[in-house]
C-alpha cells in the first residue's frame, strides 16, 4: 500500500480546448507520433537533437511522470476533427530551467497551420491555473520560426539563457512576458479579432 505522500497531489488530468485543438496530458498512444517527430532532425534540431526510439520513449515517459508528480507539463496537441497527434504545446518548468515555460513542438506535418500560436490557451492556464508571475519562452537564436510565435503571443526578447545538462551547449535566447503583459497582449488580440 502506498503512503499519502506517494499519491500525486494532481488526481484530476486537465484538458483544454482552443478552435482546432484539445490538449490533454502524455499517454502512451502519443508514443508513434511522438517518436516520429523526435527522429526528424529538422523539427528536433532545436529540442535537443533528433532521437532514437529509445531516448524518445523515456522522453514521452518523462513528460508523463512530470504530470503525475507536478502537475505541470506540456499537453498533447491533438486536432479535434481527425483525434490526431500533432505535438506538445504548454507548461514545462523542470528542475534546473531558467524559469517558467510554455513551450510548443509540433511534428512536422502540423507546421504552417498556426497550431503553436494556439498555445495561447497555455498561456492563460499558466497564469489562471498554475498561478505563474511570468512565462518565458527558451528559443534557439536561428529559430525564427518559434520567435515569431513568441512575438505574435506577445512576448519579447529579454537576452541570452542557459539550459542545464545535458542542453546547456546549444545557445539560447529568452523570450517571456509577465501575467499583466499577457492580460493587456490578450485585450488587444480580442479587439483585433472583433474589428474594434
Amino acid at each position: 500500500m502506498r503512503s499519502s505522500d506517494d499519491l500525486s497531489p494532481f488526481p484530476q488530468s486537465p484538458a483544454l480546448e482552443t478552435a482546432r485543438l484539445r490538449l490533454r496530458p502524455t499517454a502512451l498512444s502519443d508514443f508513434p507520433r511522438w517518436a516520429e517527430m523526435m527522429a526528424d532532425p529538422e523539427v528536433a534540431r532545436h529540442i535537443g537533437g533528433a532521437q532514437p526510439p529509445s531516448v524518445a520513449w523515456r522522453a514521452l515517459l518523462s513528460m508523463a511522470g512530470a504530470w503525475a508528480l507536478t502537475g505541470v507539463a506540456m499537453f498533447s496537441a491533438l486536432e479535434r476533427a481527425t483525434g490526431r497527434w500533432v505535438g506538445r504545446i504548454g507548461p514545462w518548468q523542470p528542475y534546473g530551467w531558467p524559469g517558467p515555460e510554455v513551450g510548443w513542438a509540433l511534428h512536422r506535418d502540423a507546421w504552417g497551420r498556426g497550431y503553436a500560436t494556439e498555445a495561447a490557451a497555455c498561456l492563460d492556464y499558466a497564469f489562471d491555473t498554475l498561478g505563474w508571475e511570468e512565462v518565458i519562452h527558451c528559443i534557439a537564436p536561428d529559430n525564427l520560426a518559434s520567435q515569431r510565435v513568441a512575438e505574435r503571443l506577445g512576448a519579447r526578447r529579454r537576452g541570452a539563457g542557459r539550459l542545464p545538462e545535458p542542453y546547456h551547449r546549444g545557445p539560447i535566447e529568452i523570450w517571456g512576458q509577465s501575467r499583466a503583459e499577457w492580460r493587456r497582449h490578450r485585450q488587444r488580440l480580442a479587439g483585433e479579432a472583433s474589428g474594434a
